[in-house]
């Protein structure tokens, strides 16, 4: 006999989100991205973006959840992550000259990494939490750079770099959330869920 476990969709299209999330034993029901604008608005700073994107982005996969039979009732879980130096956004480069500017930028230099995770609930309320993370780069050679975005690894990436892959190599230092800068702070998020009621170690067993 199996007992019932309220279904979880994840507003997002990021393996590592979703990696994480199974790291810690939970498997969403549903993957259900939601397309929004990630434009700035003019002079919003980077922590404000972060929750921004986070909560629209929960918001219309939640909206979206409510017409589909298959996830009407389902917890809504979103997330964003925001790279910034001071008060400037480092966007998600797409060419490889855009990466290599972040990188440079970054080299050298403590940079912060805002992740904000958004939940809505089966009954349309929701929490949300921001976490603020520091991140010393090493100087980054021009070898290493060149090196890097051959591997391809920048692409998508906020400020350019994915901390859990070659980019590791250059981290110096790192202070709070080493799962909020891959993209989804564990602790925060696995709180949250058991506030709301989730139970977190359902599948717990089967692992």
């Amino acid at each position: 006999m199996t007992s019932a476990r309220p279904k979880l969709v994840l507003a997002s299209g990021s393996p590592r989100r979703l990696a994480l999330l199974e790291q810690a034993g939970i498997k969403p029901d549903f993957l259900r991205p939601a397309n929004i604008d990630e434009t700035p608005g003019k002079g919003e700073i980077p922590r404000t973006l972060a929750t921004r994107l986070a909560r629209a982005k929960a918001e219309a996969a939640f909206r979206a959840a409510q017409r589909d039979s298959e996830t009407a009732g389902a917890y809504i879980l979103a997330a964003d992550t925001v790279v910034a130096l001071g008060r400037r956004v480092l966007i998600k480069p797409e060419m490889m000259d855009e990466a290599a500017a972040s990188l440079r930028l970054l080299s050298g230099r403590a940079h912060r990494v805002f992740s904000s995770v958004c939940l809505f609930t089966p009954k349309g309320s929701y929490r949300q939490r921001l976490v603020e993370s520091r991140v010393r780069f090493k100087k980054l050679s021009d070898d290493e750079i060149s090196a890097y975005l051959a591997s391809g690894q920048w692409r998508g990436k906020a400020g350019g770099y994915a901390i859990q892959g070659l980019a590791g190599t250059f981290v110096v230092k790192i202070v709070g959330s080493y799962t909020g800068v891959v993209g989804l702070p564990l602790y925060e998020t696995v709180r949250m869920l058991e506030g709301e009621g989730f139970p977190i170690t359902f599948g717990w067993l089967g692992g």
